[in-house]
């Protein structure tokens, strides 16, 4: 059987790759910023984050597209074009981690692993509590994912899971436009090209 084609996108196409943090709610805020810049997009979210972390059907409306989380079988049609571009917010400490070790066992973690080899430009606003942020782990994963080219913006302030503000009292509201001014800001100096083509060649993403 032949595969189907997904419908071309007229703009640039984002891959939102959603995780399942409290502030994932707002995502919705980063979808509506997306197109008014003239991004076409698509929400990749992880298993955890279907769980009642974001209303996907008001995600679908905003895409006109279906919200991805499972592996799809060959038959089916790919329902993205390939990306231009992936923002990941908010991005957990779970994620954060497969994706610097290489474990692409979700759809989420495959995509962010293989945009990097193919040059897709990546955007990260982690939502990581602070008991968390200190492991060893995590930091060495920020280390080595920065070195590959991501964009980082600053992590949020508050518990990642219930959206209750910090310890040290207040929250700021999440910087969802941040991902795109990451995404448009020029890259950072490198001392070799990564592998792969140029992030504006188009290619196809996991299944």
């Amino acid at each position: 059987m032949t595969e189907q084609a997904p419908q071309p996108a007229e703009k640039p196409f984002l891959y939102v790759v959603v995780c399942a943090a409290g502030v994932a709610e707002g995502v919705g805020a980063l979808l509506t910023a997306a197109r008014e810049r003239g991004w076409e997009s698509g929400v990749i979210a992880t298993p955890a984050a279907l769980n009642g972390f974001f209303d996907v059907a008001a995600a679908e409306a905003l895409t006109g597209r279906p919200v991805r989380s499972a592996w799809r079988t060959p038959a089916d049609p790919r329902p993205f074009p390939p990306p231009d571009a992936v923002a990941v917010a908010p991005a957990t400490f779970n994620t954060i981690n497969k994706w610097s070790a290489g474990i692409a066992d979700t759809l989420a973690a495959a995509t962010l692993c293989e945009a990097h080899g193919l040059g897709v430009p990546i955007a990260v606003l982690p939502c990581v509590a602070d008991a968390l942020a200190v492991h060893p782990a995590y930091r060495d994963s920020l280390i080595r994912l920065r070195a590959m080219g991501v964009r980082f913006g600053d992590p949020h302030t508050g518990d990642p899971h219930t959206g209750d503000p910090s310890p040290a009292g207040g929250r700021p509201g999440f910087a969802w436009e941040r991902a795109l001014d990451l995404l448009d800001a020029a890259p950072a100096d490198r001392d070799e090209t990564p592998p792969g083509p140029r992030s504006a060649i188009r290619y196809d993403p996991p299944t």
